[in-house]
């Protein structure tokens, strides 16, 4: 029997079938997924491995619920719903665990308040669940001072991330051990059940609304505005429910594209993605997936109510006319259904880019060098274009567009492309034997050269 460390004095071992009231769904929610996370040792390690926190082959995690502490400053009711304590030889690493189900959302105070009674007994983190999407689990969907996590740690997985996690490692086979296979499977089919409280993200705040349709009047985005700082919260939630989807789909991790600094700091990417709001009336982010051609960017444009997705692939060097480069690519996409999509054409110098659309393109596929016969592109831009009109406006039909253009382009554009790389230099007819060469011939041709030189 597992028991309660030193600095607890009430709390009750995780289980897989917890014995609570109906209306307790979040503690039994938690309590089954922490008793999976102890107990399927690939599952155990990959999440907390995503926290930086490594469980060796003989690490051991024990998880438990409804923990009281002996030292509780200021509420003595302060009682977080899990705990996670890992040991590793003579480590032990530990961390509170907050859980959220349904449409409840984490609150700056509750969470601050266990920031400070894990302080208070030199616990390592805080780990908190909820419905709400962030990127990495170093991103918190709170805006918590930076004073109360210099000691603690600060967590966030979503309940998308655990059930994504949960079938990569499924498709992957990490999970080798039979029992340990069908409790995933179990945990997997009773997250996705609605019964569970656990839901994905399906819509933006009615915000997204308001400022569409302040777009459209022609109004000015101001970077602080409160609605368009929830816009992109709104945003980037979307993403990433979108690369755990495609993460499913696929079986494969797709991962939102960061720049430098933005992994270790949320404020960071917020500010970019309101200067690209504000500057251009548009939201835009790339994402990574395993062993495609290029990275996927995609854009959402309030003034034209147009959601885009491209890659961009370098023209094969090997060959010389437009034509022949084109032919390439075009190749390439022979099974795409060309609705919606568009090729963009790259062109040397100041030259600018030309775009016609897929279907045209096979046509005829001169279209493409007609005003410049003498030039060839030098990168091609493979396009979904979807215009949405109204829909573009609605925050759950929004949503919806996005995932179901994510599918429609990784099946008929990201797919299919292959980048294209350039082979390695042939050996000529001469040189493929090397030449036999004795120790005195070559000084002798070390003296010959000598004496022209100074002759």
């Amino acid at each position: 029997m597992t028991e309660l460390p030193d600095m607890c004095c009430k709390g009750e071992a995780a289980r897989l079938f917890p014995v609570l009231s109906e209306n307790s769904k979040e503690g039994r929610t938690l309590s089954i997924f922490l008793a999976c996370l102890e107990n399927v040792s690939p599952f155990g390690r990959a999440l907390l491995g995503g926290l930086g926190v490594k469980v060796g082959a003989r690490g051991r995690i024990d998880t438990f619920t409804e923990v009281e502490f002996k030292k509780s400053p200021g509420d003595k009711n302060n009682r977080p719903d899990g705990l996670i304590i890992v040991k590793t030889g003579k480590n032990v690493w530990t961390a509170l665990v907050e859980a959220k189900v349904g449409n409840a959302n984490l609150t700056n105070d509750q969470i601050e308040s266990y920031l400070t009674l894990a302080k208070a007994n030199n616990i390592d983190a805080v780990i908190t669940l909820s419905n709400q999407f962030t990127p990495l689990p170093t991103h918190h969907p709170l805006s918590i001072s930076a004073q109360l996590t210099r000691k603690v740690d600060l967590f966030h997985w979503s309940w998308g991330h655990v059930i994504t996690q949960a079938q990569l490692l499924r498709d992957q086979e990490e999970v080798e051990d039979r029992e340990q296979l069908i409790l995933l499977n179990e945990l997997q089919r009773f997250l996705l059940h609605s019964s569970s409280g656990v839901k994905e993200f399906d819509q933006l705040s009615p915000a997204w609304s308001d400022l569409c349709s302040a777009v459209a009047a022609g109004s000015r985005i101001g970077v602080r505005d409160p609605k368009c700082q929830e816009v992109v919260g709104g945003w980037h939630q979307a993403l990433d429910r979108m690369t755990s989807m495609l993460s499913r789909q696929i079986g494969e991790h797709v991962k939102v594209a960061m720049a430098a600094g933005e992994t270790h700091d949320p404020v960071k990417r917020l500010k970019g993605a309101l200067a690209d709001l504000s500057g251009a009336s548009c939201l835009k982010s790339d994402i990574n997936i395993p062993d495609a051609a290029a990275k996927v960017q995609i854009s959402a444009d309030l003034q034209k109510r147009v959601l885009t997705f491209q890659m961009r692939l370098r023209a094969p060097g090997d060959r010389q006319s437009t034509k022949a480069r084109l032919r390439w690519l075009l190749n390439q996409l022979g099974d795409a259904d060309p609705n919606e999509l568009h090729i963009r054409l790259a062109w040397p110098g100041s030259s600018p880019a030309t775009q016609y659309t897929l279907a045209a393109l096979r046509e005829d596929p001169t279209l493409a060098s007609s005003d410049r016969p003498e030039m060839a592109p030098h990168a091609f831009d493979v396009l979904l274009v979807r215009e949405l009109g109204a829909r573009f406006a609605q925050p759950r039909n929004f949503v919806t567009e996005l995932l179901n253009a994510a599918t429609h382009f990784y099946n008929n554009v990201a797919f299919y492309l292959v980048a294209w790389q350039a082979r390695p230099g042939k050996i000529a007819g001469e040189k493929r034997e090397p030449a036999s060469v004795s120790t005195e011939g070559l000084r002798d041709q070390v003296e010959q050269e000598a004496l022209q030189r100074t002759g």
